[in-house]
């Protein structure tokens, strides 16, 4: 029996995001980073601030992926209620965590500032779960089964991927090759791409156009597969099928 790769999914919390008031780019970073331990983000999410919507995301997308990461919503302040809402969508209590709590009143002794109730919060772990260090700002994220709970400030949930990377169960590496055509537009190569689409079903193959001005334009078709064989038979094609139009084929190669 062949094993499923594993899969995630991102969980983006908070109103802000819905409002246009903050960019998220945490997206971007959990999928960079799960990329290269061959663990595609294959859905993502975003929910308000509302408690019963946050619980029905969860327990949808960790019933459907290996992984899931949510971002935002565990801080101090009345509206970060991501723990609250982790805790019910798994059934479980909620408290705060003795060694959590420890650590952030001795942190926040050493900067001589007030271990308040509100900076308490934090400390507040659903039962069971275990600890994301946070080697930023101290308050740490949280594991509950499959579901990983990071902070929404970017650099925070970046440094919180370093302690959860060997936890996960790593699948084959997806490589992916660009070939970058100056010029070409894309109804000139629709045909013969759907056709090497077909042709080569285990490749996946992509078409991006850009353009800034009409001496700067193009398309970017991707190949990406886990056979790098096949990848690069796929990977000369489209670099005949560029040529075949009169244009230059440039082909760039990564991970990811």
């Amino acid at each position: 029996m062949i094993k499923s790769a594993p899969t995630a999914a991102v969980l983006l919390i908070g109103d802000e995001l819905l409002s246009g008031r903050t960019r998220d780019i945490n997206l971007q970073q959990i999928a960079s980073y799960l990329a290269p331990l061959g663990i595609p983000v294959r859905e993502t999410r975003i929910v308000p601030d509302i408690e019963d919507e946050i619980v029905d995301a969860v327990n949808a997308l960790r019933a459907k992926y290996t992984y899931v990461f949510t971002t935002g919503g565990i801080g101090p302040t009345h509206d970060d209620i991501t723990a609250d809402a982790i805790a019910k969508a798994f059934g479980v209590g909620i408290s705060e965590h003795p060694e959590v709590t420890a650590m952030l009143a001795e942190r926040y002794r050493e900067m001589g500032t007030e271990y308040t109730p509100a900076r308490r919060r934090m400390a507040r772990v659903p039962h069971g779960a275990s600890i994301v260090e946070n080697p930023v700002s101290g308050a740490p994220g949280f594991q509950t089964g499959n579901v990983f709970t990071l902070a929404g400030v970017p650099s925070v949930a970046r440094a919180m991927l370093e302690d959860i990377g060997p936890r996960l169960e790593t699948g084959a590496v997806v490589h992916k090759v660009t070939i970058r055509g100056r010029g070409l537009r894309e109804g000139d190569i629709a045909e013969p791409l759907g056709a090497l689409a077909k042709e080569m079903p285990e490749v996946s193959l992509g078409s991006y156009p850009w353009f800034v001005s009409i001496s700067d334009s193009g398309v970017h078709l991707v190949a990406r597969s886990t056979d790098e064989a096949q990848l690069k038979v796929a990977a000369d094609r489209l670099e005949e099928i560029v040529k075949a139009c009169g244009v230059q084929a440039e082909r760039l190669e990564e991970a990811g």
